[in-house]
């Protein structure tokens, strides 16, 4: 081939932005291709539209797929280079005159065919120098694909911890509020127990808000460990070969030891103090339901990151749901259009639930529907992520960091007050009391349960 031709083949085959050959090439939705990794690094921390760094052009791609072609022809044009390398003087054995085109693992050497059988190397774990080399690039972008999808968590548990430290003094003053305000509903008024509850209460928000801040501080001192890292591979992978192979071990154990480092986030959870005389003065209110079950086809599916959840789903397109899950929605036969009623349900074993009351709306026009802070709904639900459990309240969509019920759930339905308060039955705690509801009865009870 022409070398004027080869230069300018080659030179398409070069990152704009690390100006080395592609690894791991992705091409945006404006033609332009660039390695994953610079295209990660460098709209990290950019909006969700970002600009092209060759044609300006905005685009909305995150999740892309490797240019298999590219990335072919890049590992063809490498190998070209390597052969050349080897081919060189400097390359040549001494003793046989012959390239150097196996490594041997245990000295971290370039040796030719004749010298890796040597008495010397014959113990040793060689491997043809081409293959390693781009064995070993394949191994550092898995590793790389990993801290990614690390550094990824970090953001999010980083962003979450923000919002929490920005809304927890709120969250505990709310709480304390609505505390004091049970105690106030009742007939022997139990003073000196208000007073210890709540202080108890200001203290644990208190300790929990340190840390909530020691924990952001540990996940930003993550996320800059993560990134270096991430970089290092990145330059690992554009080394020279024998670079490369000689600090492959190197650099994984320095990968490996960071994952060690990485910081997980808090989950706040503030004690279940027992309200003295609170269930005495609910089951004053006690109603008995007789519940409807929902049609046939009618399946319940709780799941989101807690800004957005849906209720209602269709089995048939939900990877959520297999044979073996259990999926029930039921609604109260009567409805409640002027009082004060108090009813509880059981939920069990089950972690992922909702529970509370709904107008004519939701009850008609429920599947696929989300409950990101519409009106008409109010509820307490509960969705198991991981191994943890995440309590809310609808209306508007709020966090409730207070332990899960073990057993039974009550719900204080108050008309005329426009509230809903949630309690926990075996505790005899408040769960949580939504204020100044925007009732349009009638409303009906409603519950709907998963199991996974």
């Amino acid at each position: 081939m022409n070398s004027g031709i080869l230069q300018v083949f080659q030179r398409e085959l070069i990152c704009p932005i690390c100006m080395n050959y592609f690894i791991d090439p992705v091409t945006i939705d404006c033609g332009h291709s660039f390695c994953r990794p610079c295209f990660y690094l460098n709209w990290q921390d950019m909006a969700v539209l970002a600009q092209c760094s060759k044609c300006k052009k905005t685009t909305r791609q995150r999740n892309l797929k490797t240019n298999i072609c590219l990335k072919n022809m890049a590992s063809i044009a490498r190998k070209a280079s390597l052969r050349q390398f080897l081919s060189s003087e400097e390359q040549i054995c001494g003793t046989h005159r012959e390239t150097k085109e196996m490594f041997c693992e245990v000295d971290k050497s370039l040796l030719c065919l004749l010298c890796s059988n040597s008495q010397e190397h014959r113990n040793h774990r060689h491997c043809p120098t081409e293959w390693a080399a781009e064995e070993r690039r394949e191994e550092l972008l898995r590793k790389m694909q990993s801290l990614w999808r690390k550094m990824c968590e970090n953001h999010r548990n980083l962003n979450m911890a923000t919002n929490r430290i920005r809304c927890w003094k709120d969250y505990v003053s709310l709480r304390i509020e609505a505390i004091r305000a049970e105690y106030h509903k009742m007939v022997a008024f139990f003073h000196e127990e208000e007073q210890r509850h709540l202080e108890r209460l200001q203290k644990e928000g208190e300790d929990i808000f340190q840390q909530l801040n020691k924990s952001k501080a540990r996940m930003e001192h993550s996320r800059e460990l993560l990134r270096g890292m991430y970089e290092d591979l990145r330059q690992m992978c554009h080394k020279a070969v024998v670079e490369l192979l000689q600090s492959f071990g190197d650099i994984l154990q320095r990968y490996e030891s960071l994952l060690l480092q990485v910081s997980e986030p808090v989950n706040p959870e503030l004690s279940a103090g027992p309200i003295i005389g609170l269930m005495d003065r609910l089951k004053g209110f006690r109603v008995y339901l007789t519940l409807q079950h929902a049609r046939a086809s009618s399946h319940i599916f709780l799941h989101g990151d807690l800004r957005s959840m849906k209720v209602g789903c269709d089995p048939q397109h939900d990877p959520n749901i297999t044979d073996k899950s259990e999926c029930f929605l039921q609604w109260g036969a009567d409805f409640f259009i002027s009082g004060k009623f108090y009813w509880e349900f059981n939920m069990g074993h089950s972690w992922n639930w909702a529970f509370g009351v709904c107008n004519n709306y939701w009850k008609e026009k429920r599947q696929n529907d989300m409950i990101d802070g519409e009106v008409g709904l109010f509820l307490l639900g509960c969705v198991k992520e991981d191994t943890h459990c995440s309590l809310f309240t609808t209306s508007p969509l709020v966090m409730q960091y207070v332990p899960r019920p073990t057993d039974t759930v009550g719900l204080f339905l108050d008309c005329e007050g426009r509230t809903v308060s949630f309690v926990d039955v075996d505790r005899s705690s408040l769960i949580y009391t939504i204020p100044n509801c925007s009732f349009s009865p009638p409303l009906w009870p409603i519950i709907c349960c998963s199991h996974f």
